[in-house]
């Protein structure tokens, strides 16, 4: 009986009735960063997820026109929802990855997540 229940447990992923949104808000600056030159929500802006403790990214979407993305049809558990952004640092020429841990708690929940900030 322990062993059908525990098989009959579902992993994060789609299947659910749960919904992750937010936006992504861009910063643009000089070549050398050290003047911004504007800040506005990005559109068109590929978003990333992680379903629990998957290695690779498991589905993404593009912003909308005013910034906001949203992963609907989830069950319950980790996510990890990230943006590629670059290096403000110099330290290198690659992208980064601006990362959000979310948690969904309960079916039929809506999780807003905290404003990803990205470099352009």
């Amino acid at each position: 009986m322990l062993l059908m229940s525990v098989s009959c447990e579902k992993d994060p992923g789609e299947g659910g009735n749960s919904t992750i949104y937010g936006k992504v808000w861009v910063r643009e600056y000089n070549s050398s960063f050290t003047y911004l030159q504007e800040e506005y929500y990005g559109q068109d802006e590929d978003v990333y997820i992680i379903y629990g403790d998957d290695k690779m990214y498991s589905d993404h979407v593009k912003t909308s026109y005013d910034g906001t993305y949203e992963f609907k049809y989830l069950r319950k558990g980790d996510y990890r929802i990230f943006a590629y952004s670059k290096d403000s640092t110099g330290t290198t020429n690659a992208k980064i990855p601006v990362i959000k841990d979310v948690t969904i708690s309960n079916n039929n929940e809506t999780v807003e997540v905290p404003r990803i900030v990205i470099v352009n």
